[in-house]
Order: structure tokens, then sequence, then C-alpha cells
């Protein structure tokens, strides 16, 4: 069904008289076609490779005869054409397919080419292993993060909480200068020009929001029996360690 060439020789030889049909015309000339492929079909020599194939073919196909030696030596043995091989018969009836190499690769190649293949797959599942894993720990890290991040904005707010609640006890009891200078939120627009004041304030920037939580928290519970996570200022120490839970948060928690 190839496309026809209708500027080869073919066409311009034909028959162009105006009253022939044109449907006739190609039909005549794709007749020819055909004979033509087929004369050239014939008259072309085959290769060795083809004529050895064909030969081996005819050969496979035909029955072994008598002037087969081996054949003739399972005759004299009681074998009979037809017959499994094997005393009680339970042999093969036909002959074992030849196989024919017509490839140039040497013996083992097929053997190495599948090795081959399934080390690549094992390397590509190996990739996607090791892929999956660093996504996972990637994962885990951002969670770590974000829960670190979210315990230590909770920290921060607890300890302005108590900067506030010691400020205002602290004035209550007419304590005008506090502890630390980090125990009171101190106005921004203060001045901080003061060298007493810097040297306060650095080493208040040594300590960690925990540390410094945990040492306000203690001041107020010794000094003035109050818990910021009870929101409660009780009587006196006994009265603070009977009723409140603990001096940290995870206590009350």
């Amino acid at each position: 069904d190839e496309e026809e060439d209708y500027m080869s020789d073919l066409f311009l030889k034909q028959d162009v008289r105006p009253g022939l049909p044109m449907v006739r015309r190609v039909k005549e000339a794709i007749q020819k076609e055909e004979k033509q492929k087929e004369a050239n079909e014939k008259n072309r020599q085959k290769s060795i490779k083809e004529e050895e194939k064909e030969r081996r073919d005819l050969v496979l196909k035909s029955a072994l005869g008598n002037e087969n030696k081996g054949f003739a030596l399972l005759q004299k043995m009681g074998y009979k054409s037809g017959q499994a091989l094997g005393k009680s018969g339970e042999g093969i009836v036909e002959p074992i397919p030849l196989n024919i190499k017509t490839g140039l690769s040497g013996l083992g190649h097929e053997e190495l080419k599948k090795r081959k293949a399934e080390e690549k797959l094992e390397n590509y599942r190996q990739k996607l292993h090791m892929k999956k894993q660093a996504n996972e720990q990637a994962a885990d890290q951002f969670r770590i993060r974000f829960k670190t991040k979210q315990e230590e904005r909770k920290m921060e707010g607890d300890l302005r909480k108590s900067q506030r609640a010691c400020q205002q006890l602290d004035m209550q009891k007419d304590i005008d200068v506090p502890k630390e200078t980090w125990f009171w939120i101190e106005p921004e627009e203060e001045d901080k020009k003061d060298e007493e004041d810097e040297e306060d304030e650095c080493r208040s920037s040594d300590l960690s929001v925990s540390e410094k939580l945990h040492i306000l928290t203690a001041y107020l519970r010794e000094e003035h029996f109050y818990c910021i996570w009870c929101g409660t200022t009780y009587e006196d120490s006994e009265d603070l360690s009977s009723n409140c839970p603990g001096d940290s948060a995870a206590d009350h928690d």
C-alpha cells in the first residue's frame, strides 16, 4: 500500500490517450509494478546466511532415516519411530530443539546483561530508599524545630508574665529597685547609659530564657509566695507548698 510515484518511468511510459480512463491506467501501472517486483525477487541472489537457514530448517523438519548412524543404532536396540526414549518409555519423543546463535556476542553475554540490569534496578531502589529516608529525616527535623520554637515562645511569654507580676508585687512592698534589672519589664525610653546598668545587662544576657524564668519564678515563690501558673498569691510558704502543684509549668500540666 505504498504511495505511488506518479513521476516514475512506470507512469510516464504508459498509454495517455484521452479516451482511456484514468482509473484503468493506474490499475495497469500497479499490475506492471507488482510483476516487476516479483521478477526482481526471483532473480535476487540469496545471501549465504539465508541459504544456510533454509537448508537447516529443511533438515530439522525432516525425520531421521536409516542412513543416520545414531538412528540405526537405536533401531538395533529395539527403538521404533515415534516411540519415547527410555526403558519404560518415559523419555522425550521429539529431539531437543536446536538453538542457533546468530549474534556476535560471546558466551555468557546474556547472563552479564541480565546481571547488569538487576544491578541497575537495585541501585534505583536504593536511591529511592535513601531519598525516602532523607525526606523522613527532614520532616522529623522540621517537627523538632517547630516544637522547640513553640516552647521558646511559650517560655518567653511566661517570662514576661513573671516580670510584670514581679514588678507589681515588689511595688506593693515599696520595693523601688528590682533585685535584678531583668526582673522587671523596663520601659524602652529608659536611659541605659549608666555603667552598672550595662554590666547587669551583660550578665543577664548570658542567661537563657529558661534560666531567667526558673530564677524569677523561684524569687516570686520565696519572696511573695506567688505562682505565675496558678495565678495565686498564697499566705505563706506552708500554704504554697501544700496547695501549689509545683514550681514549673510541667508540674501544673
